[in-house]
């Protein structure tokens, strides 16, 4: 092996390894807490999910029903957001899974199961309207009990240091590239004109992954259709977010003409349920495209870090789908155009004639 391939090589494997030794501890503990908590009864325990953090998710099968242990290492996750956002979201009248039992000094929880069946293995051209449909009526009764004061604000801070993650990860680290005072400038400018229309939207509670891996498909024993999952890092913003994690999903891709169609719909249910939303359907679809390019930004940042911080390669696949999203949007409206061109020489692309508005 190459020594330069080496240095770089090695440390991750070593990484993997202790990593690896570490779950199967965190999983022998779990075991041993829900003996405790389950006293005298049977289960096995397998592995339900992961996500991008540190959490893990097991199925619990007990001889009459099954339940989910979240495993949640307390040195990198707090369950507490996890309990107060289950709590907000179940008062609002959506399906979360109940909290069964709580270990906060361990990191484990113990939930309710909504099921296995996610949106993403359930969607195709004939359930999409009745599967996106019960989403927006959810995401309309949810942002319906939004009041300042309960969740972190998605703020300016916030937004800004989501959208750093780009140059530090996507461009330094995936691309091997520096950016020059010029392309930085452009950047700032390009954050700023976002966030001040962001902060300009109407504010409502905001789940912030609300897509087709954490919606579940649920029957009538299940509960009420979606199950919402993976929401403890909700805060009160913008009422586009949501909306762009439902409809330009990083795994799964409509057609441009279907989006603005089920936007539109989600828009009427907005304005007749009294939710802060233009009265001018042009100006609601472009923030829900400003809002997408900062929460495409953001991702490209985050899957890049996940691949080369983590070791988690899985998402790399993914990120093509995101930046077409991202180019798509700056082709339409001339002010993002700047950047779009900055994502050209990046790219080492020829700029694409499109359509602006």
């Amino acid at each position: 092996m190459d020594k330069s391939l080496g240095r770089i090589v090695n440390p991750l494997r070593n990484y993997l390894v202790e990593r690896q030794v570490y779950k199967v501890q965190r999983q022998a503990q779990l075991q041993g807490w829900l003996g405790q908590v389950l006293p005298g009864e049977s289960f096995t325990l397998a592995p339900a999910s992961a996500d991008a953090s540190f959490r893990r998710y097991f199925r619990v099968t007990l001889p009459d029903r099954t339940l989910i242990a979240m495993d949640a290492p307390p040195e990198h996750e707090d369950c507490r957001p996890f309990i107060q956002v289950a709590e907000v979201f179940g008062d609002a009248g959506v399906h979360v899974p109940r909290v069964l039992a709580q270990d906060l000094a361990q990191g484990f929880l113990l939930l309710t199961d909504l099921g296995n069946t996610t949106y993403l293995s359930a969607l195709d051209a004939g359930s999409a309207a009745s599967l996106y449909g019960d989403a927006t009526d959810a995401l309309v009764r949810i942002q319906l009990a939004s009041r300042p004061g309960v969740l972190p604000n998605y703020d300016l801070a916030l937004l800004t240091r989501e959208m750093r993650l780009l140059p530090e990860w996507y461009v330094t680290r995936h691309l091997k590239l520096a950016l020059d005072d010029k392309q930085e400038r452009v950047l700032r400018d390009t954050f700023d004109l976002l966030n001040r229309n962001i902060l300009s939207q109407g504010q409502v509670f905001v789940h912030r992954d609300y897509h087709s891996r954490n919606l579940m498909v649920c029957n009538d024993a299940l509960g009420a259709n979606p199950g919402i999952l993976d929401f403890q890092d909700a805060v009160y913003g913008a009422i586009t977010y949501d909306l762009v994690s439902l409809f330009k999903d990083a795994y799964i891709r409509w057609e441009e003409d279907q989006v603005l169609d089920w936007v539109v719909r989600y828009w009427q249910k907005a304005k007749k349920a009294g939710l802060p939303v233009p009265a001018d359907i042009s100006e609601f679809y472009r923030d829900f495209e400003w809002m997408g390019a900062q929460r495409h930004i953001k991702v490209l940042g985050i899957f890049a870090r996940l691949y080369h911080r983590d070791g988690k390669d899985g998402y790399l696949k993914d990120m093509p789908l995101v930046m077409d999203y991202l180019r798509r949007a700056c082709e339409r409206y001339i002010e993002l155009r700047p950047f779009l061109r900055l994502l050209d020489q990046l790219e080492n692309r020829q700029a694409q004639v499109g359509y602006t508005f």
